[in-house]
């Protein structure tokens, strides 16, 4: 089946349906989490954006399931992805609500590692089939997203304080 140039598997109603709920999830948590990342680390737009970004990688974990049952060896590696970025999205809530030492770090790692996560697993399925994209190495869609984030996510953490302890410093004596 052609939709828009781009040929989806016919697999059935049930496959066509999950596709559609993991493309709309998909790009509600792309943006999403971008608002998140980009919004002040207060009260207001930074939450909300957070945990519609939450929803949305749930929505797009469970029809990434639904993806891989009914095509197993052609999208398994696509749910193993969605697990590690939902996964890293739960923690990094945990992380946030529950308050443990270094909470802010744990956030910002888990939920930034969630967004990296998610867009890997949008490359290595639709880079080949992207202009210009289509020109890099398979293995560039596996680590891009990283190599991009990784640096952004410790310049955020810095800017953030949250790498910074907390309470008093104590500096030894001479």
């Amino acid at each position: 089946m052609n939709v828009l140039g781009v040929e989806i598997p016919d697999e059935g109603p049930v496959f066509v349906g999950a596709l559609a709920v993991h493309v709309a999830a998909g790009a509600t948590a792309v943006v999403a989490g971008a608002l998140a990342a980009l919004a002040g680390k207060r009260r207001g737009r930074h939450p909300v954006a957070g945990r519609v970004f939450l929803v949305a990688l749930a929505a797009l974990t469970a029809s990434a399931a639904v993806l891989a049952a009914i095509r197993w060896r052609e999208d398994r590696h696509l749910a193993a992805i969605a697990v590690v970025a939902a996964t890293l999205g739960a923690v990094g809530w945990w992380a946030r609500r529950r308050r443990p030492q270094w909470r802010l770090v744990w956030h910002g790692l888990c939920m930034a590692g969630a967004y990296m996560a998610l867009l890997t697993g949008f490359y290595v399925d639709n880079g080949p089939h992207l202009p210009l994209w289509n020109r890099l190495p398979q293995l560039a869609f596996w680590l891009l997203p990283t190599l991009v984030g990784a640096p952004l996510t410790w310049r955020a953490l810095r800017h953030n304080h949250a790498l910074r302890p907390r309470g008093p410093v104590v500096t030894p004596p001479r």
